[in-house]
């Protein structure tokens, strides 16, 4: 490993093209010239992590909390200076991964709602994202305390079916058809501002982004990593960032 960047840890799986795509991102936001120069990853790209959808939608699943902070231990003994997590529904279970490691987690929530306040204050967003973002408050709570107004897709069956489709195929043409649609729709309710929450939904963002105003969590996501590591000294841009991603109690 190079000692002139930080290494970022990523907690991924949830689901791989999501993690594939967050790692091309990051390659892509680099201006290098040889390998040396882009940001070391060590990633685990654990498919296996219990479902999101079935332990807090369904209320039937293994509870994922273990492994995610099982995953964490691992990543911070590898090398890691600190992590990430490309899936939001799985910051519902950040308090746990914190706990479990010494080093920063890189809040994509946290520092994705810190943005859009800096960009629209005091607008209603509209959220892009898993029906268990609402139920958990993932979103809401952080986005509130910055007296934003959050608003979902009234049609949540539409939206986790599409989540569910996107797993299988990040083409499925009727997928990509419902999310246009939820985005619309929260675009006619008076929102400003649409937030794409599910890292699912960031594999189609660059088309939204051609008719709507699209905050991409998982862009967010990748400046603060990029800026972690490429920020040596621990202070700067870095030390803020981690400020607001990696909140302790």
């Amino acid at each position: 490993m190079t000692d002139s960047k930080r290494v970022i840890g990523v907690l991924g799986g949830m689901g791989p093209e999501a993690t594939i795509l967050f790692m091309q991102k990051v390659v892509q936001a680099v201006q290098a010239s040889d390998d040396a120069d882009h940001v070391p990853l060590i990633v685990d790209n654990n498919t296996q992590v219990p479902s999101r959808i079935k332990a807090l939608i369904e209320g039937t699943g293994v509870d994922p909390a273990p492994t995610l902070a099982g995953m964490a231990k691992h990543l911070e003994t590898a090398g890691a200076r600190a992590l990430v997590m490309p899936c939001n529904t799985a910051h519902n279970y950040q308090a746990q991964i914190r706990n479990a490691v010494g080093i920063p987690f890189l809040s994509m929530v946290d520092l994705t709602a810190e943005h859009i306040a800096s960009i629209a204050p005091g607008t209603r967003v509209g959220i892009l994202a898993s029906p268990a973002v609402r139920m958990t408050g993932i979103y809401q709570n952080p986005l509130s305390a910055r007296e934003l107004k959050t608003v979902y897709s009234r049609d949540e069956d539409r939206i986790l079916s599409s989540i569910k489709a996107l797993k299988v195929s990040a083409h499925d043409a009727l997928a990509r058809e419902n999310v246009h649609l939820a985005a619309a729709e929260l675009e006619s309710e008076g929102c400003e501002v649409l937030l794409v929450g599910c890292t699912e939904f960031s594999l189609l963002a660059d088309d939204l982004k051609q008719r709507f105003r699209i905050v991409d969590s998982l862009d967010v996501l990748v400046e603060a990593a990029v800026s972690f590591s490429l920020s040596t000294a621990a202070h700067g841009a870095a030390q803020n960032l981690t400020s607001v991603g990696d909140q302790r109690p």
